[in-house]
């Protein structure tokens, strides 16, 4: 048994997950750094949240692998929304999370597939396709393939958050209070960086940057994430410190340790 399923389940998860990835690799090169209609999905002209053919194309290109594979699954993606399924098992997709830095030609999207169960996921991929870089975390595997190989995910050990890295996707975070929880945590921390989407996470897990907080997610955005943060020895969960698989507001730690100081500064905001 692989935690509560089945080897043979796990294997089959496992084997989906990358077709999916590899799936979807083709059709988000095929339009990255090229000139490619962006939509805008707000439709008020209040904010600007880009959708593109190639986040179209790629969920396509991974809801098909699952129907020929897995049928009986459910489904949430981003683009196409949600397809229910008789198994107990939800496929989590996100075609292009960053879609506003693929757009600006930055390399740091990625494609995130999870598959998670009634408790939240149990496995997940990081796929950046434009480096060719993979991570991994489920079943006993937290792995990053790219090109200098394949290397073992382990997060940073413990030390002080007035040593370590933080990182967010967009400076103002979300709410006014929200934002001022960010900045309490950033200015007890060493570094603050900003803008690398789900890259960010792969860095946590990659044992590179010591935390990520983030607001205003969506189960898609920190799905896979969490599988595989967590495989690789860190802590994700909301700032309550209660389960984050839903979205909303996130704390991505790399260890329990740096994660007890940065959610002593965010809880009960």
């Amino acid at each position: 048994m692989t935690g509560t399923l089945p080897d043979d389940l796990a294997q089959d998860l496992v084997a989906t997950a990358h077709a999916m990835a590899d799936a979807a690799r083709p059709e988000t090169l095929r339009h990255f750094r090229r000139a490619i209609a962006t939509d805008d999905k707000t439709g008020d002209g209040a904010g600007f949240d880009p959708v593109t053919e190639a986040d179209r194309a790629a969920e396509r290109a991974m809801r098909a692998v699952l129907a020929a594979r897995r049928p009986e699954d459910a489904i949430l993606g981003e683009e196409y929304g949600h397809s229910p399924g008789t198994s107990g098992l939800t496929w989590v997709l996100d075609p292009i999370d960053g879609t506003r830095a693929y757009i600006a030609g930055a390399p740091t999207w990625g494609v995130l597939v999870s598959v998670r169960d009634a408790n939240g996921p149990v496995y997940g991929l990081i796929d950046q396709p434009h480096i060719g870089e993979r991570f991994e975390g489920g079943f006993g595997v937290a792995r990053l393939t790219g090109p200098r190989g394949e290397n073992d995910l382990r997060t940073r050990a413990a030390r002080p958050l007035s040593e370590a890295i933080v990182m967010t996707t967009f400076p103002e975070v979300g709410s006014p209070v929200e934002r001022a929880g960010f900045e309490a945590v950033g200015q007890a921390a060493r570094l603050t960086r900003y803008g690398l989407d789900c890259y960010a996470y792969g860095l946590v897990a990659l044992g590179q940057v010591d935390l990520v907080i983030e607001a205003g997610l969506n189960s898609y955005d920190i799905c896979a994430p969490i599988a595989v943060i967590e495989a690789a020895g860190g802590r994700v969960t909301d700032w309550e410190g209660g389960p984050a698989h839903e979205g909303g507001r996130v704390l991505a730690a790399a260890n329990p340790q740096v994660h007890a100081e940065a959610l002593a500064l965010l809880r009960g905001r």
